[in-house]
């Protein structure tokens, strides 16, 4: 199956699905002698992982990445790093009532149509649980980016339609002490409180998490096609459950007058505002590079729903198992992976710019 590889000079791919024995990944074109820090990775898999607080899926996978390749002395050797995370809590058979049912909003009728069968257990390769990759990668291309003084962190600053006010502080030190991931309090709360109703109805709900990007000097990104905000908009668009991407003014921006919007100069070419996210023409211009993604609701709910079977027979389907009632505070470190992935191969491919 293709489409299982993003990048062009840092390359991942991935393989698995959610109940077979294992996902893991391939990651190409990591430089050589770079000192890489694995706790660190782990780290960054927890804030992933199932299981971590009540307003979670309860799904219980330790997730620990053993690495089988790419590494020598704790240092990258140049060559291909190969991984897996072991699957340990499959529960099959919370499936079993789904391997004829076509589930609504899930991947169940696109995948049967196109290739003629389906691993119906948790979804198979559309499954969510994918993502674990991307985090083991972008775990080990942030820390190569921290080298360089590039930063990125990412935090939940919508659930349902509670939204934090533009302009709000951002305290960034809490956005890992509460479990839906926001940067203030008053909002954390009211999101919490939102997650846990839906949950107890039965029900899922939506949300939206910003980026920031510091530190990027000018020239990441290239032309036309391979624009930088469109590697970051395909990149955030690859992971489960994103409806939206937006950067900069983003669709703000439609309802400004050029006049209000052009980012002028200082004399050091910095710009007097940011409306343009940190890049123009799809290069970096050394602003700050700011994005926002949107996340809809989980499509397995714990509620009736019609729907029809392989067969075309109307049926009645309630889901059943173990899911997210709102993904958002587990996205937060995928979204920040996803970026960093692009980030350093936008790195790489500038560096063969010029001789």
């Amino acid at each position: 199956m293709a489409g299982n590889s993003i990048g062009k000079i840092l390359t991942l791919t991935t393989f698995g699905e959610s109940h077979g024995e294992a996902i893991g990944g391939v990651i190409d074109g990591l430089p050589a002698d770079i000192e890489i820090d694995f706790e660190k990775i782990q780290k960054e898999l927890d804030r992933r992982k199932p299981g971590q607080s009540k307003i979670v899926t309860q799904r219980k996978e330790a997730d620990k990445v053993q690495f089988l390749s790419g590494f020598y002395e704790g240092k990258t050797t140049g060559t291909s790093v190969g991984f897996v995370l072991y699957n340990e809590d499959q529960k099959t058979k919370d499936y079993d009532h789904l391997k004829t049912a076509f589930r609504p909003s899930h991947a169940d009728f696109t995948y049967q149509s196109k290739y003629g069968n389906r691993d119906f257990r948790g979804g198979g390769r559309s499954s969510a649980r994918e993502t674990a990759c991307r985090v083991v990668a972008g775990a080990i291309a942030k820390q190569i980016l921290a080298k360089l003084g590039i930063d990125i962190f990412a935090y939940v600053d919508q659930v349902g339609d509670i939204k934090l006010p533009e302009k709000s502080e951002i305290n960034r030190s809490f956005i890992e002490k509460n479990p839906v991931r926001c940067p203030n309090e008053e909002y954390t709360e009211k999101m919490e409180s939102l997650i846990q109703v839906t949950k107890k109805q039965g029900d899922t709900i939506g949300g939206c998490i910003s980026s920031v990007i510091s530190g990027v000097p000018v020239g990441f990104g290239e032309p036309v096609f391979d624009k930088l905000h469109a590697d970051l908009g395909k990149a955030m668009l690859s992971i489960n459950a994103v409806k939206g991407f937006e950067y900069g003014s983003g669709f703000k921006g439609a309802s400004m007058k050029g006049s209000e919007h052009n980012d002028l100069f200082n004399k050091d070419f910095s710009t007097k505002t940011n409306f343009s996210g940190g890049i123009q023409g799809g290069i970096s211009n050394g602003e700050d590079i700011y994005f926002r993604v949107a996340f809809k609701p989980v499509a397995t709910i714990i509620q009736e729903q019609d729907s029809y079977d392989t067969e075309g027979n109307k049926i009645v389907l309630k889901g059943k198992g173990r899911h997210d009632p709102c993904v958002v505070p587990r996205a937060v470190v995928i979204v920040e992976s996803m970026a960093a992935l692009v980030l350093l191969d936008h790195y790489l491919r500038n560096k063969t710019t010029h001789l």
